[in-house]
Parts: structure tokens; C-alpha cells; sequence
């Protein structure tokens, strides 16, 4: 069985570049589809560790995963949260460890604009979860009010409650179901998320030749992402 890696943010192929120029762990989608074609039908175990990331670039990891034709197994080696659960759902079987968390929440963006503007980001993001809460109802059974009132709340599992939710199939290394009923919830995420604006300034630093990682413009944008981090922001 091949082992393939879903760790750090999720994000769109044409945007995974800068995060592998800037050190940040990252998946997208061209990532996992030559994997899979390198797989060649043999079975795999994806490895997810990720707090999720850019909706569509999940959406389509997703696709790729359930269309394949070998077994495939996600274990939730750390966390999956946010669009990261959704790309554990194409898997024909979903594991966590022990110590690992699960978590969904309502899709998220930024508008600006007047109130007509807002009432439309309003509608698509309602839309969205829609449309995520398809895929959770695929794998659990449960019903899309169930499912939207969980997103709501931004609920936080850990693989006993998962499991009795039905995102998770299996304990890793609980044979004798020992775990169960000791729920623990306590955690937060951390996702690399770089705005339009960050990514912009990056590929038009580097498409000039004549400026370098050490360049003084350079650093200084890497340092404030990660004075941005540290606080939690926006990057």
C-alpha cells in the first residue's frame, strides 16, 4: 500500500508554487492527481494533516480521490478540519488516531461592496455549505439540517465523537473500542492562508530577476507573514 501526504493548507494548483517558494507546507490538487497516476491503481493511505484551505482545490482532491480505482484510506494522522474533512470523504475509508481532531464549520470569504453585494456573498457562501454538507451526508447519513446546524457551530471532534457521527470509520489501534466515551475537545487551528493582495506582491517580486529571497523588500514581506501568523491574521 502506497502512502501519499495531505499536509499543511489546501490550495489551488496555480498558487502552490509560492507556497513551496515561502516554506509552507501545502497540497493541491495536480499534487494528488500525479500521485494517484504514479499509484497506478495500487491501494493507498492518504495521511492528512491539514486545517484546510481554498474550497474549490478541496472540492476537486476530493473528485480525484473518489474516482480512483484502488482501495484508498485517509488517516487523520493530526487534524482535518475545515475543507480538509471534505477531502477525507472521497476516500472509500476514513481513520484517525487517537489523539487526532476533526472539525467542520460554515464556509468562509471576504466582501466588499454595498448591501446588494453583501446579500449575494450571503447567498453563495449559504450555497456553499449547501453543497459541503452533500458530501458529509454522503459519508455519515446524516440530514442536511443536522449536518448545516454542526457547520454552525464550528463543531470540534475527536475521533470517538467523529466516529459516532459517522465521519470516521475507524480508531487506529482501538481494536477493543476502549475509547469509548472519553470525548476531549480543546484545540486550535492554524492555516497558512495568503490573500490575493500577499500572493500578488510575491509573483511580481519574483518575476523580477533582478530581486532575491534575501532582498530587502523580500524579507520584509516574509517577516510580516510571520508576525501575521503569530497573531492569527490574515496572511
Amino acid at each position: 500500500m502506497k502512502d501519499i501526504s495531505i499536509r499543511g493548507t489546501i490550495v489551488a494548483s496555480e498558487d502552490k508554487w509560492i507556497y513551496d517558494w515561502l516554506g509552507y507546507d501545502a497540497t493541491c490538487p495536480k499534487d494528488i492527481e500525479n500521485a494517484l497516476k504514479e499509484a497506478n491503481g495500487d491501494d493507498i493511505t492518504f495521511l492528512v494533516n491539514s486545517g484546510g484551505g481554498d474550497v474549490f482545490a478541496g472540492n476537486e482532491i476530493n473528485y480525484l480521490i473518489s474516482r480512483y480505482r484502488g482501495k484508498t484510506i485517509a488517516d487523520v494522522v493530526g487534524i482535518a478540519a475545515s475543507i480538509a474533512t471534505v477531502v477525507c470523504c472521497g476516500a472509500n475509508i476514513t481513520r484517525m488516531a487517537a489523539g487526532a481532531q476533526y472539525m467542520i464549520h460554515n464556509v468562509s470569504s471576504y466582501a466588499e461592496g454595498d448591501y446588494n453585494v453583501m446579500d449575494k456573498a450571503s447567498q453563495i457562501l449559504q450555497v456553499a455549505n449547501k453543497t459541503i454538507s452533500n458530501t458529509y451526508r454522503l459519508k455519515t447519513g446524516m440530514s442536511e439540517q443536522e449536518l448545516l446546524d454542526l457547520m454552525n457551530e464550528e463543531t470540534w471532534m475527536d475521533a470517538v465523537r467523529a466516529r459516532e457521527l459517522g465521519f470516521c470509520d475507524e480508531i487506529i489501534g482501538d481494536k477493543n473500542d476502549t475509547l469509548t466515551g472519553k470525548s476531549l475537545y480543546n484545540a486550535t487551528p492554524f492555516v497558512n492562508i495568503l490573500s490575493d493582495e500577499t500572493k500578488e506582491r510575491i509573483r511580481n517580486q519574483v518575476k523580477n530577476p533582478d530581486i532575491q529571497k534575501n532582498e530587502p523588500d523580500i524579507l520584509i514581506l516574509r517577516n510580516r507573514i510571520k508576525i501575521e501568523r503569530m497573531r492569527g491574521e490574515k496572511l
